[in-house]
This record gives C-alpha cells, sequence and structure tokens, in this order.
C-alpha cells in the first residue's frame, strides 16, 4: 500500500473549474445555499488503484481516519468554516484487477468515488460538477438533511445538466456510515460504478474509538470477457462481485496491529444481500444505518448479512494473530468471470469428446469432472481484458478464490498508521493438520434397520460402539 505523506503528488492536478473553465457554471437557486466562496475548491483526482492512508487531522476534533481498501479519501479546504469539497461526476477507466480494466462512471478519476470524511456539527458544501453524457444528481443516503438537499432528480431538485456544477450544503447532524450515489437514472448509473461512502465521525473523540477503521463498498458488474462496458440492465446474473470495485487477489488485506480495535464498515449498493464471515473472531454489531448500536444492544457474530441498500460495521479486538480469511459467504461471490450456463461435468468421462475437440481446437483443455479445484492452479489462454474464475495464490498453494475475498492479516508491532502488507503469516510449530500416515481404525456402521439407533461393534476391536447421539471421542465415523 502507498502512504499519501505527499498525497497532491500522487494525484493528477486538474484545473480549477470556474466560471472560465469551459462553460461550467454555478448554479445558486432556492434549493441550494448560497455561497460566499471566490471558486472552486480544487477537483482532486486518482487514478491508482491502491490503498491511500490518509494522515489524522491536524486541526480541530481528532479522529482516527478511515481506510478505504484500493480507494482514498477526498481532500477538503475550510471556507469560513465550511467544510467545501469538490465531486466531478465523469466516465473513469477502473482496474478491477491487473489484466482486466472497466469502462465505467464515476467519481474524480475512479469507481468508487473518493470517500467523504467530516464530523458530526460541521456544515459542509459539496460541489458536484456532471461531466457524464447525461443528468446526474447525488444522493446522500441515509442522512438526515434538507427535503432539497436529498439529491433526488426531480423531486429534491432538478438533475444536474451535463456540463453544469451545483452546490449542495448542509449540517451534518449525527455521525455515522453513510453512502452517496445518483437518484437520477440510477439503474444505469450505479450499475456504471456510480457509488460512494460519506462518514462522520463523532464530535466527541471519546466516543466509541477505534485504533483502525476500514471501508468495504459491495458492488457488481456484469462484464462480458473481452469487453470492457458493464450491461447495465443486468438484474441477477453479474459475474464480477467486487469490493470497491476491485476484485480479489486485488482486493488490498486489512492490515493490523495485535491489540488493535478494529471497525469494519461494510456497505452494499448491489442488487442482492451478502453474508460477510470473518475468520478466527467473533465480533459485535456496533452500527447500522440508523445508526450507532447501544452497547446493551449490540450481538455477536461471525457472519453479518448486508441487506440491499444498507450498512453494518462491526468491531473486534485483534487478540489472534495470523491471516483470516474475511468473505463474502455466498460462494457464487468469490469467483470471477463466472458462466453461468456452464453444465456441471462431475463424474462424466470427457476423454472421447475432449480428443475430438482437440482436432479443432489443440489447446483445448478439459476440467470440471473432478470439481473446478483444478482451475486455480491451471494457467489457460484467457480472452482479453478478463480474470480466471478462480484465481490468487497463498503461501501453500492456489486459493481458488476471487471476487468478494480478502485477508485480515494481523501481526506483532505493527506501528500506527502503517498499512503496508506483512507477507504471509508463518504458523508456529504445532499449530497446523498433519498427514496420518498410521494404521486406520475399521469403520462402526449402524446394524440396526429399525432405527432404534444401536450400533453394531467394530469387528477389529470387539466392543460395542456408542449409541449415535451420545457424546463420545469417536475413533470411527457413523454413517
Amino acid at each position: 500500500m502507498t502512504s499519501i505523506k505527499h498525497f497532491a503528488a500522487m494525484m493528477s492536478r486538474r484545473q480549477l473549474l470556474g466560471a472560465a473553465a469551459g462553460g461550467t457554471a454555478l448554479v445558486s437557486a432556492t434549493a441550494w445555499a448560497k455561497t460566499t466562496n471566490m471558486g472552486l475548491p480544487e477537483a482532486a483526482v486518482m487514478e491508482g488503484a491502491g490503498t491511500q492512508i490518509t494522515p489524522p487531522p491536524s486541526t480541530g476534533v481528532p479522529y482516527t481516519p478511515v481506510v478505504t481498501l484500493n480507494g482514498w479519501t477526498l481532500p477538503f479546504r475550510t471556507n469560513n468554516g465550511v467544510k467545501e469539497f469538490h465531486l466531478v461526476a465523469e466516465p473513469v477507466e477502473r482496474e478491477l484487477a491487473e489484466g482486466m480494466t472497466a469502462y465505467l462512471w464515476g467519481y474524480n478519476g475512479q469507481s468508487i468515488g473518493p470517500t467523504i470524511e467530516a464530523v458530526e456539527g460541521d456544515r459542509v458544501r459539496i460541489f458536484v460538477t456532471n461531466r457524464l453524457p447525461e443528468h446526474t444528481s447525488v444522493h446522500w443516503h441515509g442522512m438526515i438533511l434538507p427535503s432539497g438537499m436529498d439529491g433526488v432528480g426531480g423531486l429534491s431538485h432538478p438533475a444536474i445538466p451535463p456540463g453544469k456544477t451545483y452546490v449542495y450544503e448542509f449540517d451534518l447532524v449525527k455521525s455515522g456510515t453513510f453512502m452517496y450515489h445518483p437518484h437520477a437514472d440510477e439503474m444505469v448509473q450505479m450499475a456504471m460504478g456510480m457509488m460512494g461512502f460519506f462518514i462522520v465521525h463523532p464530535k466527541d473523540p471519546a466516543f466509541m474509538p477505534v485504533d483502525r477503521d476500514f471501508l468495504i463498498m459491495l458492488n457488481a458488474f456484469d462484464i462480458d470477457p473481452g469487453s470492457y462496458v458493464p450491461k447495465v440492465m443486468t438484474m441477477t446474473d453479474f459475474n464480477l462481485w467486487t469490493w470497491n470495485s476491485r476484485i480479489f487477489p486485488n482486493i488490498d488485506p486489512l492490515v493490523v496491529s495485535k491489540g488493535d480495535r478494529v471497525r469494519v464498515r461494510v456497505g452494499n449498493l448491489t442488487m442482492t444481500n451478502h453474508p460477510i464471515h470473518m475468520h478466527g473472531y467473533d465480533f459485535e454489531v456496533t452500527g447500522t444505518d440508523g445508526g450507532w448500536v447501544r452497547p446493551e444492544a449490540r450481538w455477536p457474530e461471525v457472519t453479518i448479512d448486508i441487506p440491499v441498500g444498507a450498512m453494518r460495521a462491526y468491531e473486534f479486538d485483534a487478540v489472534h494473530l495470523g491471516d483470516w480469511a474475511i468473505h463474502c459467504h455466498k460462494s457464487h461471490h468469490t469467483m470471477n468471470a463466472m458462466g453461468h450456463d456452464v453444465p456441471t461435468f462431475i463424474g462424466a468421462d470427457k476423454t472421447s469428446v475432449s480428443r475430438k475437440i482437440r482436432l479443432l481446437q489443440p489447446d483445448y483443455m478439459p476440467m470440471g469432472s473432478t470439481g473446478m479445484a483444478e482451475m486455480g492452479a491451471m494457467e489457460m489462454p484467457l480472452p482479453d481484458n478478463t480474470v480466471p474464475m478462480m484465481t490468487g495464490w497463498g503461501p501453500y498453494g492456489p486459493l481458488e478464490m476471487g471476487g468478494m475475498f480478502s485477508v485480515v492479516k494481523v501481526r506483532e508491532g505493527i506501528a500506527a498508521g502503517d498499512y503496508a502488507d506483512p507477507g504471509w503469516y508463518e504458523n508456529p510449530p504445532g499449530t497446523q493438520p498433519w498427514e496420518w500416515t498410521g494404521e486406520m481404525p475399521d469403520v462402526t456402521r449402524a446394524s440396526d434397520p429399525a432405527g432404534s439407533g444401536a450400533v453394531a461393534p467394530s469387528s477389529s476391536q470387539g466392543q460395542t460402539a456408542p449409541v449415535m447421539g451420545e457424546g463420545h471421542s469417536g475413533h470411527g465415523q457413523h454413517h
């Protein structure tokens, strides 16, 4: 991961978007507050796909900046006590993974758009410039604000025409995890990748502090191999399930120091729910769309289901060293570029048909007769601009994963603000399974067809096995 000690040097600088900048206009009407600024804030742009780390604020209310995996936080300026941001809605090119780029719509050079961070009680002014070929708007999902600022095109205000800049201005009356996305031609614009996080930190620094605070936006695309633009009419058969518009193995890990209090915030702007499961830990759910969960109302989980259009935040204390998987537990969502019409070949003898196919296609590789795991290790020619269905390697071989998958890496002694990948965890001796090469006991089998539950004694041991359902140390297996 890359630090942003020299944040400005990491971004492409874009011209100030004022009245002289190609006809871009600042619109003031009753739906938007009038401003006293002398020009637009600079529209910062991010072109890389690495995770950018924002330093803690040097003034104002202290807080731990969030870490948007494979994303970044939008800079702001302060104008007469108001925090001013500049979002640019525009076509972007997003690297979903090494070897695959998508032509999307997003904000400030990326999809997902940059994270907006502010503090409860702040007044914010957000300039939104539309560089799309059609009108747009920005809905501030979950936030409490005036009706006219809610961002529903045609209802809250007229949609923002191409080439125009509108201003949203409101007070942040509560802390929490919020999202932003269009509410104009929403089906198309969200399918093209237009979304982002809006984080409001508590005004009391002592309220629910954490050492590390990660953001994951669940989104999805349907992009045929060899093509670049998502199919916006897809309702269910998405083939690329992403976190922050990235797919494993190119989703950065969640790097944590042992002893840290860690928060993970997950928002879902796909068209289905996602049960997010983290290995190695149980955690407590501390936030929902409606706000923070009171301590007496929190509940323990190892998997938290994220409904459509919703957010959940959970927290844990990093006490267990290791590399711990974190992923969606819908198995097809940890795959890439899936073909949904592929038949199941398990148990099929493809020897004869493979010989015939190779007469036409010499490089044909039959797969699927024993399952699909072999795809994780094989390297075969692929169409341009796509990725294997299973990919990613760990210290012991192929991980056979893709899509919505990453790793929480807990280590000793990682400094605050350090999110560099520490590499793979070396498990201490005696803490991994080992191969058994000794004698295998005979299998005990049920012998009572009447279903009484009694089992026959093992022929080799001459002892009566325990009745099914009773506790036992189980050197055999019941079938």
